[in-house]
Formats: structure tokens, C-alpha cells, sequence
């Protein structure tokens, strides 16, 4: 783990809600794909948030959703924005891809918790992956909807690459798949004991995903997500 000095290289909104940040490290950074980073606002204020790049990437993408004026993610925003340089402590976490396994794997987010499957979904896209990649990604509304189409244009990169958004309360408009996410993976998936799984989101949420998954077969051994640290 190291502390890297980083220009920021841009800042922008990906909605109402959720923002952007790439950052450009004064020196290599190594990590792999699933890990996250600190984001250091003091020497005792470090706040952790999951890495959306993959890795070899020039830059180191962050995906901050934040909802109040002055919440604590709010408070890194504008950290950023009054700042051209800031520092991170990199890389953090053990719910990284496991690259030595040939099982086929669950992706699932809510939220921002995509940066954490973005990063690996692009690592597999970038070594040619064969393996069977799921990708669902549940979010609460259409407007909480950013990069749709670019997702799927790099998850149909993979030769077995499939991407299922899923709304929770979807408007007229919306015509894919619609209610809690990993009820959605539970109709559809029929023998979860088979997949490495992927999980990010709110602590409650992957509680109960975690919990649902395991009476529907799902192998804790193969369930992976930095949240299972903390509940």
C-alpha cells in the first residue's frame, strides 16, 4: 500500500446525484481489479471508495455518489473540485477478482457499488476473457441510469458476456428488466452453487443478498465483496 500524489484530471456529473472523478497518478500504481483505494482528505480522515478503472489504466476512475450538501461523500467533491492535486492511499481490499479460478462469475451492484464491477468487467474484456460473465446492475430509478450503452459495448467485448440492468421503480419508458436486483438473479440464474459471485452496494443490501443466496445454494466460499468485512 502507498500514498501517490494525483492531478486531477477531470470532474464531471454522471447525474443529478453521482460523479465522476479521474485521477492521474504522479508515479505506477498496482492494484487489482475489485480493490479499492482511500481517499486521503487528512492524515486522519482516509475514505475508502471502490477503484471503477482497471488495472494498467492511465488513469484511476472514481464513481461518488453523492446525495447531500454536505455529506460525506459531498465533502470529497468538493475537496476535489478546490483542488488540482489531491492523494490516495492505494490499493485496499480482498474482494479482488480471483484470476486463478475458471468458474463462471456473478456480477451484481447497486448503485455506485458499479465501480467495483466495472473494474473487473473491464479486466476480463481486456485479457479476452472465455469465462461466463453476468453482469446486473440494480438502480433505483431511470434517471439514476449513467453509461448504459458504453457498459454494454464493453461487456460485448467478452466472448460470454451478458448485461442486465435492472430498475426498481422503473417509469413507462423503461423497457428491461425491473425489481430488486438480485430477486431478478435469483429468477434467472438457475444453479447459483456454480458461479464466483461479485457483490457491491449498501451494506444492508449485500446482507440480505448474501443471505438470500445461500438459502437458494449460493457457496459463501465462492461470494466475494469488501462488505462482508464490516457485516
Amino acid at each position: 500500500m502507498k500514498m501517490i500524489t494525483c492531478q486531477v484530471a477531470s470532474l464531471t456529473p454522471l447525474t443529478e446525484h453521482v460523479y465522476k472523478a479521474l485521477l492521474k497518478p504522479s508515479q505506477p500504481v498496482n492494484f487489482s481489479a475489485g480493490q479499492y483505494l482511500n481517499f486521503v482528505m487528512s492524515d486522519d480522515d482516509k475514505r475508502p471508495f471502490s477503484i471503477a478503472s482497471a488495472p494498467g489504466a492511465q488513469l484511476i476512475e472514481l464513481q461518488i455518489g453523492a446525495f447531500g450538501s454536505d455529506s460525506y461523500p459531498m465533502q470529497v467533491i468538493e475537496h476535489i473540485k478546490a483542488n488540482t492535486e489531491v492523494t490516495i492511499e492505494i490499493p485496499l481490499g480482498n474482494a479482488q477478482l480471483r484470476e486463478e479460478s475458471q468458474r463462471p462469475l456473478l456480477l451484481i451492484a447497486g448503485g455506485t457499488g458499479f465501480s467495483y464491477i466495472k473494474s473487473i468487467f473491464e479486466y476480463l474484456a481486456l485479457q479476452d476473457s472465455q469465462r461466463e460473465v453476468m453482469v446486473y446492475w440494480g438502480l433505483r430509478d431511470p434517471s439514476a441510469c449513467y453509461e448504459l450503452a458504453q457498459t454494454a459495448t464493453t461487456i460485448n467485448k467478452l466472448a460470454n458476456g451478458k448485461f442486465i440492468p435492472v430498475i426498481e421503480a422503473p417509469n413507462d419508458e423503461w423497457q428491461g428488466r425491473t425489481g430488486m436486483v438480485h430477486k431478478v438473479v435469483m429468477a434467472e440464474v438457475n444453479n447459483l452453487a456454480d458461479y464466483d459471485i461479485y457483490l457491491a452496494g449498501r451494506f444492508e443490501m449485500v446482507a440480505a443478498v448474501r443471505e438470500d443466496f445461500v438459502k437458494q445454494g449460493a457457496l459463501i466460499d465462492h461470494m466475494y465483496g469488501d462488505a462482508f468485512a464490516f457485516i
